[in-house]
């Protein structure tokens, strides 16, 4: 829980800067989108894992044959986070492409501008 947690702290409060290329901050989201997808997909073996042991953690059986129990308290938060971590990305990935085609309308009126002179 503690792990799930401090992931949707950092998803949260991870915005990706539009200086991609200046910061690790969008290194640190591919990384932390890629453990979460893990995560994900090992999730079928581990609650296939801890069926099998649950009686030495659980006073009950919670690990259904089909993963519901694992899927709704594991998978689904971490897929919500690697969701917020794609819109976070994509969001900065639409800013940086608006300010690079701005910057070259200002530099294509600066080209034309010399030329009249």
């Amino acid at each position: 829980m503690a792990w799930e947690y401090g992931n949707v702290v950092l998803a949260l409060h991870m915005h990706t800067p539009v200086d991609m290329q200046y910061s690790q901050t969008f290194y640190v989201a591919l990384h932390e989108n890629v453990l979460i997808l893990t995560g994900v997909y090992l999730a079928e073996r581990l609650n296939g894992f801890l069926g099998d042991n649950w009686k030495s953690f659980a006073g009950q059986n919670y690990f259904d044959p089909h993963g519901l129990f694992l899927s709704v308290l594991w998978s689904g938060p971490l897929l919500v986070m690697a969701i917020i971590i794609l819109v976070n990305t994509l969001f900065a990935l639409c800013q940086l492409i608006v300010r690079w085609k701005r910057a070259e309308l200002r530099q294509r009126a600066r080209e034309a501008r010399n030329k009249q002179e």
